[in-house]
């Protein structure tokens, strides 16, 4: 069954050092876009889900590049602005063996940045809407994006649309005299799924617990809309070999996924989006264990995908659950 999903966040053009250079040796970079949000819709419109995007983009021809990129993934762009301003980007150096992977955000000031969404009509935004997602990154970037990002968590409340965060903080982006533990409580308190680690909670709840499930518990009495808490279990061998699994809470029983071996990674970035859209899809069309499977499933996929977003289809995340045609040659 077709479900509607509203995310908000900004895109923006990625900029990847050529196969694995460093910084000081690329003579030129490949141009593509991404952004986390953008991400977790694209994964879910390839998933034949509908999926519209909140965003500004500048009034360019980067702007017009960046829109066709989004239309060309599936997403409705009716309620994209084209504003003033300048395209975020940000710079990826990928790691390799023990050497790690680097990025650098250039992205302060952007088109985004700067959007109040006054003229959204929030009726027609959130009609037949099932689910909206927003990501912490947002509210990072600056007090409009934060304000935005709250305005549309009160009108998915009013609308009675479920909710999903994923916390994802990042200390670097926090530059406009506002911190974490300002902005993010009354965010989390409007969200029914939660994506966050140990990390997160600390950082955006202030919340220290070493046990994954005390600190659950703690996050649903600050915020009793909280109905699910997952998050990724990431073991870095090295930049191009990590093991994988998944933890989901459900404020009852604690699950835990299969874990993957992934000796190869061809580009991690994006590996979290395609966890948050498997559990979405996953909570709209499945059980909780199977959400969870499904979403580290797709999640391990997208490091076999170049790019920020997960061109994999359900068939074939299904099939990773079930142990079928891995590594196969099909034809």
């Amino acid at each position: 069954m077709h479900k509607r999903i509203l995310t908000l966040g900004e895109v923006m053009m990625r900029l990847s050092t050529p196969g694995y250079e460093r910084f000081i040796q690329a003579g030129n970079y490949d141009a593509d876009f991404g952004g986390s949000e953008a991400n977790v819709g694209i994964s879910l419109a390839f998933w034949q889900q509908e999926v519209a995007l909140l965003t500004a983009l500048p009034a360019n021809d980067l702007g017009k590049a960046a829109l066709r990129y989004l239309k060309t993934g599936g997403i409705d762009t009716s309620f994209i602005a084209t504003t003033a301003g300048r395209m975020g980007l940000y710079f990826l150096e990928n790691g390799a063996m023990q050497r790690p992977s680097k990025i650098i955000y250039d992205r302060f000031d952007s088109a985004f940045a700067a959007y109040e969404g006054r003229e959204l009509d929030w009726a027609a935004v959130f009609h037949q809407v099932d689910w909206f997602h927003w990501s912490g990154i947002t509210p990072a970037l600056s007090a409009p994006a934060a304000d935005l990002c709250l305005r549309v968590l009160k009108e998915a409340k009013k609308h009675g649309v479920r909710v999903s965060g994923d916390i994802n903080y990042r200390r670097n982006l926090w530059r406009y005299g506002k911190s974490p533990l300002d902005i993010l409580p009354e965010l989390i308190a409007h969200s029914h799924v939660v994506i966050a680690g140990l990390t997160d909670f600390a950082n955006c709840l202030d919340i220290h617990d070493a046990d994954f499930v005390a600190a659950c518990e703690k996050a649903k009495a600050r915020c009793p809309s909280i109905q699910v808490v997952a998050t990724t279990e990431r073991d870095s061998v090295s930049a191009s070999h990590n093991r994988l699994g998944g933890m989901l809470w459900n404020g009852d029983t604690l699950l835990r996924s299969h874990v993957y071996d992934m000796p190869a990674i061809v580009d991690r970035i994006g590996g979290g989006d395609a966890f948050m859209a498997g559990l979405i899809y996953g909570l709209l069309h499945k059980t909780d264990r199977e959400a969870l499977e499904f979403a580290v499933a797709a999640s391990v996929l997208k490091h076999s995908v170049p790019g920020d977003a997960n061109y994999v289809l359900v068939e074939e995340v299904n099939q990773l659950v079930s142990g079928e045609n891995i590594g196969r040659l099909l034809r």
